[in-house]
This record gives structure tokens, C-alpha cells and sequence, in this order.
């Protein structure tokens, strides 16, 4: 196994990992180290080049960075990419040597679940490493998938309070981008409540199965921007929010679970300026990284979950209202509140 360290200025440590005999091609990044160790899921994506996959997981560690401090768990930012097939290129043997490769960085990261990959594949990479979180055990932890996606619910609730005044999201018409696993189960609690859903992914099963359990009408992703609805929850991939989808936008809230949706920071202003209240994703998606970071210090509860999840909301008001008072955009105002968070940390060392 081969470890090449990636210089990047503001990064704690990258490293690009290759292991020939089981075809692992990986980078692992960390972003920030002052609240903790990195923490943050791996991902499993067949990026065009080594560049695209750096720039990911440059982009997703520094978004867990953040994340981690707004939902107060003491971690830093870290997020991994294996530059591999999931339909394709998974086997035993690589995912263990991934986990041996966690391990030459004697505890600096700790990896999860991430998009490519599932359950069984992280019990696999945990085989070979105790740097893992999110399998769960006796009822405690597992998939975050269905804790993220009751954060972004609650979060949703705190922004529809916020720009529509309505205390609950019964009638309001949300289009959801990507129902895997995050994106099905907040399908699951917005149909739950009352709210009318459109639903838009590439997996036709996945959209076939949210038409028939909750009457969500289907539309494909490329028609998923511009659809008339008061809330708009990109679930699938980064870069949701670009200069290609901006102005097809009609919803009047941006809230989905997808890491980094807005393509270039200038997104959020850009939102604000349409009058396009954004909820920051890693602030309202935080809920399954809190779950593993719990796990991962024994202090994982049910009731602890639940209060965690409730303050998303609560994180998400006092932003909103800090925006506005301010006159920024929500994704600056995010930012600032995260960098707040990790400059105490510094100050406290």
C-alpha cells in the first residue's frame, strides 16, 4: 500500500492512497483538527480524474468542518473518496484495505457511511479498523441516513416558520431531488405531515416507489429545479444551485440534505437577492453525523438524538434571524458561525 501526503494550504492533512493488489484508490482528507479528530463519511464515486476527486473531498472536509461545530460534537472535518465504481469495482478485500489505511493515521479520522456506500460495505471497512462509526450496535447508532433526514424535516419546519410564518409544512408543495435513502425517508415525514411532494432521480424504481407510497408526482431531475413549489430539497449530488439551475427556481425555500448544493459561494447571495430563503446544508443535514460522532464517544441515546435533531431547528431560527437582522446571506452567516465555533476552539487549546 502506497501513501502519498497532498500539500494543500489551509488543509490539516490529505493523502492519496493506492493499494495494487486490491485496486483501492482513495484520498482521505482533513480539513480541521481543533475540535477533534476529522469525522465525516467515506464516498464511493467513479470521478473522471485524480482532481475531481481531490476537489471533493477538499470541498466535503472543509463542508465537515463546519458542520461539526454548528451541531456541537467535538470533531473536526474529514471525508474520504474511494474513486471506484460502487455498481462495478466493490470487493472484500478492498474495502479492508481501506480500513487498514485508516489506520496509519493512528485515529486523526474517523470515516461513516457516505453515497456509494452501504451498510455491509462499512461493516467490511470496520473489520479492519476501529476508525468507524455509523454500523451501530444493540440499538444504538447505525445508518445516519434516517437521523439526517429527520434534521432536515425539523429544519424545513424552522424555515417554513421563518419566510412563510406557517407553523406546520401540511400543504406545502416540496420538490425533493434524489430519494435514496436520505431523500426517501424525509419523502417518508413531509407525506407524514400533510405536505405535497414532487419527486425527481435518476433511479426510476426509487421515484416509482415514493408515487406509490406517498402520491409524490414524478418529474425528471432535469425539470426538478424549475418545478412550482414553495420548498426545494436537493438530496443527491453537490452543486444542486448553479448558474444553469438559479433562475429556473420558482420554491421560495432551498432545504435538502445534499453536501455543498451551492456551486460556487456566490450561490448564496445570489439566492437572497431572488428573495430564495436557503437553509445552509451542512447545518440542516448535520443530524447523521451527530449520530455517528455520538456513537463513536459512547454517548449515543435515543433521547439524545432527539434533542440533537430538535436543535437544528433551533441552530437554523437563530441563523435566520441573524441573517436578516444582518442583512447577508444565510451562507455567510453560516460560515461565520461555524468559524466562531472552531476559533473558540483554538483560543480554549
Amino acid at each position: 500500500m502506497q501513501f502519498r501526503e497532498v500539500p494543500v494550504e489551509g488543509w490539516k492533512k490529505i493523502v492519496h492512497v493506492e493499494d495494487e493488489q486490491t485496486g483501492l484508490n482513495a484520498i482521505i482528507s482533513v480539513h480541521d483538527a481543533t475540535l477533534g479528530p476529522g469525522c465525516g463519511g467515506v464516498r464511493m464515486f467513479p470521478y473522471a480524474n485524480f482532481d475531481a476527486a481531490l476537489e471533493d473531498a477538499k470541498n466535503l472536509s472543509r463542508g465537515m468542518s463546519y458542520k461539526n461545530a454548528l451541531g456541537g460534537i467535538p470533531f473536526g472535518g474529514g471525508k474520504s473518496v474511494i474513486i471506484a465504481d460502487p455498481k462495478t469495482d466493490k470487493s472484500d478485500a478492498l474495502f479492508k484495505a481501506f480500513g487498514r489505511a485508516l489506520n496509519e493515521l493512528k485515529g486523526l479520522y474517523y470515516t461513516a457511511q457516505d453515497s456509494g456506500i452501504s451498510d455491509a460495505d462499512l461493516a467490511k471497512i470496520g473489520a479492519a479498523t476501529k476508525y468507524v462509526g455509523g454500523i451501530g450496535s444493540n440499538g444504538v447508532g447505525g445508518n445516519p441516513g434516517p437521523f439526517t433526514a429527520r434534521g432536515v424535516w425539523r429544519g424545513m419546519q424552522a424555515a417554513a416558520r421563518h419566510h412563510f410564518k406557517v407553523d406546520s409544512l401540511k400543504g406545502q408543495r416540496v420538490c425533493i431531488l434524489g430519494v435514496g435513502s436520505v431523500g426517501m425517508s424525509l419523502a417518508k415525514l413531509l407525506h407524514e405531515e400533510g405536505a405535497i411532494l414532487t419527486v425527481a432521480d435518476v433511479n426510476d424504481s426509487a421515484t416509482a416507489i415514493a408515487a406509490r407510497d406517498f402520491g409524490a408526482t414524478i418529474v425528471s431531475p432535469d425539470e426538478a429545479p424549475g418545478q412550482a413549489v414553495d420548498i426545494y430539497a436537493p438530496c443527491a449530488l453537490g452543486g444542486a444551485i448553479n448558474d444553469g439551475t438559479i433562475d429556473q427556481l420558482k420554491a421560495k425555500i432551498v432545504a435538502g440534505a445534499a453536501n455543498n448544493q451551492l456551486k460556487t459561494p456566490e450561490m448564496g447571495l445570489a439566492l437572497k437577492v431572488r428573495g430564495i430563503l436557503y437553509a445552509p446544508d451542512f447545518v440542516i443535514n448535520a443530524a447523521g453525523v451527530i449520530s455517528v460522532g455520538l456513537e463513536i464517544l459512547g454517548k449515543w441515546t435515543n433521547e439524545e438524538m432527539v434533542r440533537r435533531i430538535d436543535d437544528i431547528g433551533v441552530t437554523l431560527t437563530e441563523l435566520f434571524q441573524r441573517s436578516s437582522k444582518e442583512g447577508r446571506d444565510t451562507a455567510e452567516v453560516a460560515d461565520e458561525m461555524a468559524i466562531e465555533v472552531i476559533n473558540r476552539g483554538k483560543r480554549a487549546a
